[in-house]
């Protein structure tokens, strides 16, 4: 139907309505029509003509009926009052006299019959278009506007899949109340009795303030039923308009383990970084590559991409190019081994960084015990190849990502990160260039972490494997933690070890079952195995040793290690001897020396590999 037949049909509606409301309330008024008859002429006449003409005004015939609210409510009633108060005063005017008693009649009538007329095919459409067989039964977490808001949606799409058939809500003054025609059944102590009471099949948490440890607690509960868990998307891209407001999203172990965004210090990252050569190595890493991106928002003047593995590089280089190319950036890319010395001197002279982020590293706990002369290599040497070129070169602030596995070291992993500490801290003394290193634990989907391997294992099916119940851990997500990084590297005045504030622990097993509820299977189904602690691993990890603990923050998340005693001479042994050294010998003594304990080599350790 067209706009303008639809606008002919409602005029010829709302004229026969209007004037079977002003002769039927003549009929309950008791009047005779014959003494009345000039009256209800005029009376029929004023609150025809006024009717349209407030209907035009107030645009009534151009709304969408069949989505009708409280709004279309208003505007009916200012219609309808309108047209009685011209009639008012044609009465008053023409035959000087009002009949209160016709008029107050016609008005309920007039209301009555316009908006009936109205949401009767809002009613129609709720109960018999709206097919409701196939859709899911959805509990809605939070009765506020963000949650009527998904509700009312749901309620008017016929398309959607689920159907909201309640609210849970802490408020108690909510409580045994309908909103939108839905029962608000209780507080979150109670979800679990909803789901089984309405044979709940989807949850949708709908509310935008949540904090991490109120999520903590809705999911906990959520997890105990088989229900699936989503939540409402971010409110900055429904208001941009990326996404509606009922394309929700699965709840992610990052809304789990997050916490409250981090606010950074623009001024003193953009005196940095703004306008600088920056060079990044591991530019192709899960870490080095946010690192580019988030620099890239300050927009250096050339941001040098170095790495070993061509095709990470190219990656990234790629995604940059698309992002920022239109800034006037240069993004050029460097194929190295940062264990090559000579090539890591070119390079800084090519380029003249003002600042570079070391994040290439060996990082994998376990190949790193099997492999312990790899990681010395690469951790020890790499970093002492790169820190020197910087120097050489007079690179302005040289920052290095570090771990908490440097802290009381268990593995050769741990190990190397700590002797490259204390290189990075012994060139800061010598140098001009600003030294500083980096710690933080565990990051959230970074390539061999914890998470992708459960995602693979839930993907086979099972078990997840988890090397002991006990077992703890901190994390961070990677965007957080490069900000942090990049934190760090504008407040470093030289031979820091910056110490990212990682929250509270998280038990490893505790994140494999959420992993298992958040993939929409049951921990029955899909199993925890435990394997036993592995070589290297520690129950717990720590971010400061005794004595390198600072309690002060310099930065909100950013504390500074004091620093402890380093041991450059018996490194540089090390470094002479250790590719004759046996494997076993070399891990023991590498060990010896980043707890501090000097390098004392036992004759042993002179023994060739066999």
């Amino acid at each position: 139907m067209s706009y303008r037949q639809r606008l002919n049909l409602f005029i010829f509606l709302d004229s026969c309505i209007i004037l079977m409301a002003i002769f039927l309330s003549l009929f309950l008024v008791n009047a005779n029509f014959h003494v009345l008859a000039l009256p209800v002429m005029i009376t029929s006449t004023s609150i025809l003509i006024s009717h349209h003409i407030f209907s035009f005004m107030f645009k009534i015939y151009k709304k969408a009926w069949e989505y009708a609210s409280i709004g279309e409510l208003i505007i009916i009633f200012k219609v309808v009052t309108l047209s009685i108060i011209i009639a008012v005063f044609a009465q008053l005017l023409i035959i000087n006299e009002i009949y209160f008693r016709l008029l107050a009649v016609t008005w309920l009538l007039h209301m009555l019959f316009i908006g009936g007329s109205r949401f009767c095919w809002r009613i129609y459409r709720d109960n018999f278009l709206n097919k409701t067989d196939n859709k899911k039964r959805t509990l809605i977490i939070g009765a506020g506007s963000a949650g009527t808001m998904v509700a009312r949606q749901l309620l008017k799409n016929n398309d959607a899949d689920l159907l909201p058939v309640a609210f849970i809500d802490d408020d108690s003054r909510k409580h045994q109340l309908d909103i939108l025609g839905l029962p608000v059944y209780g507080g979150v102590n109670r979800i679990e009795n909803a789901i089984q009471n309405y044979n709940i099949e989807n949850v949708i948490i709908a509310i935008p303030s949540l904090s991490q440890k109120k999520l903590n607690t809705i999911f906990r509960e959520c997890a105990k039923t088989k229900a699936k868990t989503q939540i409402l998307p971010m409110l900055e891209d429904l208001i941009t308009g990326k996404i509606a407001v009922t394309q929700f999203r699965d709840v992610q172990v990052e809304d789990l383990l997050g916490r409250k965004p981090i606010e950074l210090d623009i001024e003193s990252i953009s005196d940095s970084i703004t306008n600088k050569i920056v060079l990044v190595t591991g530019a192709g890493g899960s870490i080095g590559s946010e690192i580019c991106r988030q620099i890239s928002k300050f927009h250096p003047q050339k941001l040098v991409l170095l790495g070993h593995s061509e095709n990470d590089i190219y990656e990234i280089e790629m995604e940059l190019h698309e992002k920022f190319g239109h800034a006037d950036m240069e993004f050029p890319t460097e194929i190295a081994d940062i264990q090559d010395a000579k090539k890591m001197m070119d390079v800084m002279n090519r380029h003249h960084p003002h600042v570079v982020y070391h994040a290439a590293a060996h990082k994998h706990v376990p190949l790193m015990e099997y492999n312990p002369e790899e990681a010395v290599k690469n951790n020890v040497i790499g970093t002492k190849n790169v820190a020197e070129a910087a120097s050489w070169h007079g690179v302005e602030t040289f920052v290095m990502i570090s771990t908490d596995k440097a802290v009381n070291p268990t593995s050769v992993m741990g190990a190397t990160k700590r002797l490259a500490e204390m290189i990075i801290q012994h060139m800061n003394k010598k140098s001009r260039t600003k030294f500083v290193a980096v710690r933080f634990g565990n990051v959230l989907g970074s390539q061999g972490s914890v998470i992708p391997l459960f995602k693979k294992q839930i993907k086979k099916g099972g078990p997840l494997t988890v090397t002991h119940p006990d077992m703890l851990r901190y994390f961070m997500t990677i965007p957080e933690a490069s900000r942090l990084v990049i934190q760090a590297g504008a407040l470093a005045r030289g031979g820091e070890i910056f110490v990212l504030d990682m929250g509270d622990p998280v038990k490893i097993v505790d994140l494999a079952r959420n992993l298992i509820k958040l993939s929409g299977h049951s921990i029955d189904d899909i199993g925890i195995e435990f394997t036993g602690i592995r070589q290297g691993e520690k129950l717990f990890e720590e971010l400061l040793n005794q004595n390198e603990v600072h309690k002060q923050h310099v930065f909100p998340n950013i504390y500074i290690g004091k620093a402890s005693e380093l041991y450059l001479r018996e490194i540089e042994e090390l470094l002479l001897t250790f590719s004759i050294i046996d494997r076993k010998v070399l891990r023991e003594t590498l060990l010896h020396l980043a707890n501090n304990k000097g390098n004392l080599i036992p004759e042993r350790a002179m023994s060739v590999s066999g």
